[in-house]
C-alpha cells in the first residue's frame, strides 16, 4: 500500500526540535512517527508539561520504514537468548537496539504487525480518552491474534488521524464540458478516455470499482460479482498512467485531467494550484488511519506514552491535527470553515453521510487477495 511508502510532504517535525533532555536518570518517552503527521507545537505543548521527562520524537520520512523497523526490533525481541550468545568471542554479546515506546503504523500493517507478534495491545482502561473514540474507530482496532477483526478482541492500537483516497481534477480542463466529477461512475464516460492517472494499487482500483458496482471494497469473493471484470477493462482504457507517487504530476502539467489519491497527497497539491480541486466520491471511498501502536518488548515507559496517547485525543491537539498535518482527527471536534482556506474545506470538513458509506481497507483471506492479484494482472496484461 504505496500510501503507507509515499513521501509525506516536508513534514513538521525536526530532530533538533524533538530530541532533548540529558539525564539518563530521567523518566523517558522515545516515539518514531511519520514525518509531518503530528504539528510541532503539538509536541512542544506535551514537552512543556512533562518538563522532567527525556521527551525523544523520531521522525521517519515513509510508513513502510516504520513497519520494517517494527520487524526487526521483533525478531531481535522474538530471538532464542542461545543464539543471541552464539558468537566467536564468548564474552562479547549482540548489541540490542531497545525500540521505542510508541510507534506511528498505518492501518494497512495493523493485522501483519499482530499476527507476526511485533507489537503488544493496549489497555483502554488506562486511556482517558478511549471512550471519547467514536465507535467505529474502536472497532477498527479490536483485533484477535491473528489480526482480524474481533468485537471481543484486545486493543492493538489507537488512531489519531485519518484521510481518505479521492477524486482529484483540473478545473481548467472541465471548462468546457459543462460538468466536474462527483462520484467513482464518473471516471468511466467517454470524455475522460486516456485522461486519468490512477493508484498502481489493486485494492484501490479494483475496490473503487466494486464500489461503483454498489458493492464493498472488502468483497470476499469476486467471481459473485458478474461485471466487475468488464467493469475494469472498461476502466483501464481510461488510464492514462498507473502510479502510486507521480499520479499527481500529469495532472499539473495538463497532460492528465483527473486523478484518483490519498487526500494527504493532495491536499498540499490544491494549495499550491489553483486550477486543481478535489472531491470526496459521494458514494463513499476508501478510508486509511495512522495509529499509535506498542512494540514488542518492556517499554520504558508505559504510562508517559498512555499520557502521549490521550494528549494526541484531546479537542485541543484533535483541531491542530486537523488544520496543520491535512488529515482529520478521528476525534469529533468542531472546525471552524473560516480557518480552513476554501479549496480544503470539502475534504478536512467531511460529510458524515459520505464517511458512512466509506470502508477501512480491511485484512482479507490469502486466498480472496489471491483473487485480487489474479484479477489485477489480467486486467493490466491482457486488457
Amino acid at each position: 500500500m504505496d500510501r503507507r511508502s509515499f513521501l509525506l510532504g516536508t513534514g513538521t517535525l525536526t530532530l533538533s526540535q524533538l530530541l532533548a533532555g540529558c539525564s539518563g536518570h530521567q523518566a523517558k518517552l522515545r516515539v518514531q512517527l511519520l514525518k509531518g503527521s503530528i504539528p510541532a507545537q503539538a509536541v512542544n505543548k506535551f514537552r512543556t508539561l512533562n518538563q522532567r521527562t527525556d521527551l525523544q520524537f523520531a521522525p521517519v520520512e515513509q510508513l513502510k520504514d516504520l513497519f520494517t523497523q517494527l520487524q526487526s526490533w521483533g525478531q531481535q525481541e522474538q530471538k532464542p537468548e542461545q543464539q543471541q550468545l552464539q558468537l566467536p568471542l564468548p564474552f562479547i554479546k549482540s548489541k540490542q537496539i531497545a525500540p521505542p515506546d510508541l510507534v506511528g503504523l498505518g492501518d494497512y500493517w495493523l493485522a501483519q504487525a499482530i499476527e507476526q507478534k511485533l507489537i503488544q495491545p493496549l489497555d483502554p482502561a488506562k486511556l482517558q480518552q478511549w471512550l471519547t473514540l467514536p465507535k467505529r474507530w474502536q472497532e477498527l482496532v479490536r483485533r484477535n491474534n491473528q489480526g482480524q477483526l474481533d468485537a471481543r478482541g484486545k486493543v492493538w492500537a489507537v488512531p489519531y488521524r485519518w484521510g481518505n483516497t479521492v477524486i482529484v481534477y483540473n478545473r481548467d480542463k472541465f471548462k468546457s464540458l459543462g460538468w466536474t466529477p462527483t462520484d467513482w461512475s464518473d471516471l468511466w464516460r467517454e470524455e475522460l478516455r486516456d485522461r486519468i492517472s490512477i493508484l498502481d494499487q489493486p485494492r484501490e482500483v479494483i475496490g473503487l470499482t466494486l464500489k461503483k458496482l454498489g458493492q464493498s471494497y472488502n468483497t470476499e469473493n469476486l467471481n459473485n460479482v458478474p461485471d466487475l471484470e468488464q467493469q475494469l477493462r472498461a476502466l483501464h482504457q481510461q488510464v492514462k498512467l498507473y502510479s502510486s507517487n507521480t499520479y499527481l504530476e500529469p495532472l499539473i502539467l495538463g497532460d492528465a485531467w483527473v486523478a484518483v489519491g490519498w487526500s494527504t497527497d493532495v491536499l498540499p497539491v490544491i494549495q499550491r494550484y489553483q486550477q486543481i480541486a478535489a472531491v470526496i466520491p459521494q458514494s463513499g471511498t476508501a478510508v486509511w488511519a495512522d495509529l499509535w501502536v506498542r512494540p514488542l518488548g518492556d517499554a520504558s515507559s508505559t504510562s508517559l506514552g498512555e499520557q502521549w496517547i490521550d494528549f494526541c485525543l484531546t479537542p485541543e491537539i484533535a483541531q491542530q491535527i486537523s488544520f496543520q498535518t491535512k488529515a482529520t482527527s478521528p476525534i469529533p471536534v468542531t472546525l471552524n470553515p473560516a480557518n480552513i482556506q476554501k479549496p480544503l474545506r470539502n475534504l478536512l470538513l467531511s460529510d458524515p453521510e459520505i464517511f458512512q458509506r466509506s470502508e477501512f481497507l480491511l485484512p482479507l483471506s490469502e486466498t480472496t487477495m489471491q483473487q485480487y492479484q489474479s484479477l489485477w494482472q489480467k486486467i493490466r496484461i491482457n486488457p
